[in-house]
């Protein structure tokens, strides 16, 4: 049986077909060390988000963004939330404006957008489809575009290829925004980060992949709060 299938389920059989897909029950969280309690954050330091990548029934994703949540939080120099998409209920992009615009209709868009706008910079959880990014998750940036702008980010990749592919399918759509992607990327592959394609166990040679990408956010979010900051002068001369 390929992999493909191990992860999806079943083989498929025309009684196969006719059946609604059943939703797999989420998997047990990955551990984090005992010592992931957050270490106590210095005044004034930066908020940054880690925003999940998929709303699949079943996926790993969320397992994945909590590990580095808590593995984050260990270092002090900044605060990592989890921010999941699939919270927002966020339908197929359904503005009648650019988001550009900054006119916003919906209520999820302006609850979503308000969320967004709290955080100094952000970390992307992504999965690979078919050597992209997400739909789930390009559908979510692409409802906003000024809470974004000005901004760092990091990513974070998993799959077959290690996310590869999405992450740097990604990086396209962030420099569109104006979001300053940083250059060091956390990796992970599904064949041996997972137990079983369904729990998230990281080698510790995977895990220490986020922490160069998570310095080089944490110094450009810092960087880019004085950029924001200059430009809020300029406008009020």
């Amino acid at each position: 049986m390929s992999w493909f299938k191990k992860l999806f389920g079943k083989t498929e059989t025309p009684a196969h077909r006719a059946e609604a897909p059943a939703t797999a029950a989420p998997a047990a969280p990955a551990s984090v060390p005992a010592e992931a309690s957050a270490a106590v954050v210095r005044e004034g330091a930066p908020r940054i988000a880690v925003v999940t990548g998929s709303t699949r029934p079943g996926s790993v994703n969320r397992q994945v963004a909590e590990w580095l949540v808590a593995r984050a939080n260990q270092r002090g120099d900044a605060s990592f939330e989890l921010v999941d998409i699939d919270s927002f209920n966020l339908p197929l992009l359904d503005e009648a404006f650019p988001a550009a615009y900054g006119n916003y209709q919906g209520e999820h868009t302006k609850a979503w957008a308000a969320k967004i706008a709290e955080f100094d910079g952000y970390v992307f959880v992504t999965p690979e489809y078919n050597h992209s990014t997400t739909p789930a998750l390009a559908n979510a940036i692409s409802f906003l575009n000024a809470e974004w702008a000005n901004k760092a980010a990091g990513i974070v990749g998993y799959g077959s290829a290690m996310g590869a592919r999405a992450v740097e399918h990604l990086r396209g759509v962030l420099s569109e925004l104006q979001v300053a992607h940083v250059q060091k990327t956390g990796m992970f592959s599904l064949f041996g980060d997972f137990e079983n394609f369904s729990v998230f166990a990281p080698t510790e040679l995977q895990a220490a992949s986020v922490d160069p990408m998570l310095d080089q956010l944490v110094a450009w979010t810092v960087a880019f709060a004085k950029v924001r900051e200059g430009e809020l002068e300029a406008a009020a001369v």
